[in-house]
């Protein structure tokens, strides 16, 4: 090979390490400095809390999903409907007071909201029984004294069960049958669904920025795993029952 190539390809390897020499005199440190103050640590979470943290609106056919029409007696044996939820931003759930299985844990969730948001005229939570046929006010008034219902805007109702279950299959989209071979008889979903002042759903979103669209009612914050290795998210439906309350 000439030497004159030889040369050439030495100042090469010189400029090159010239290059990397100052690139790590001038922008190592000041990476350094940002690990140590946390700083990439802290915009990375950041950014990653803001996208997790936006509530999607839940569509349907390029349309915002919204709470149907109801109407049934609530625990009081007053008749409520979507319209006294209107203002509010409110959970919604679908339970039966003799559920041997999640419904305890649904029911200790929902209090932990209502304890949290104590102190927020609008904020309240509709629990519609899919066992109507035993479930009757009265009951209701017992299961709601019983766990400690206190909120004026938690409303335990109790109605014709086609209409309930069209609520929920339809309406929701959240699972309830009569099931002789369940757990008490009646097989359902543990979900919540989160609704908003206007009475349209919403949630926040997945690390894809999809929509979670329901919220895990049946894991505790105390208990964080399931056994299935689902985690708790009541403390995100606190955070977004927050946000909402605040638009």
């Amino acid at each position: 090979m000439p030497t004159g190539a030889n040369n050439n390809k030495k100042y090469t390897y010189v400029w090159v390490s010239l290059v990397i020499l100052v690139f790590g005199i001038i922008f190592i440190p000041r990476i350094v400095d940002r690990l140590k103050s946390d700083s990439v640590v802290v915009n990375d979470r950041l950014a990653n809390a803001n996208t997790i943290s936006d509530l999607s609106y839940i569509m349907n056919n390029g349309k915002k999903r919204k709470v149907p029409n109801f109407s049934f007696l609530n625990q009081d044996s007053v008749l409520i409907s979507n319209k006294d939820y209107l203002g509010k931003v409110y959970v919604v759930e679908f339970f039966f007071t003799t559920c041997p299985t999640i419904c305890p844990i649904m029911t200790q969730n929902l209090v932990t909201l209502q304890e949290t948001f104590e102190n927020e005229a609008d904020f309240g939570v509709a629990s519609f029984t899919i066992n109507p046929r035993y479930d009757t006010p009265t009951v209701l008034k017992k299961y709601a004294v019983k766990h400690g219902i206190s909120n004026p805007d938690w409303h335990l109702m109790t109605g014709e069960q086609s209409e309930i279950y069209d609520l929920a299959n339809k309406g929701f989209y959240i699972m309830a049958n009569e099931e002789n071979e369940a757990p008490g008889g009646f097989e359902h979903s543990g979900a919540f669904a989160l609704v908003d002042k206007e009475g349209y759903i919403r949630s926040r979103n997945d690390r894809f920025g999809n929509p979670i669209i329901y919220y895990r009612g049946t894991i505790t914050e105390k208990q964080g795993v399931n056994d299935e290795g689902e985690v708790q998210q009541i403390t995100s439906l606190k955070e977004d029952i927050k946000n909402l309350l605040a638009e």
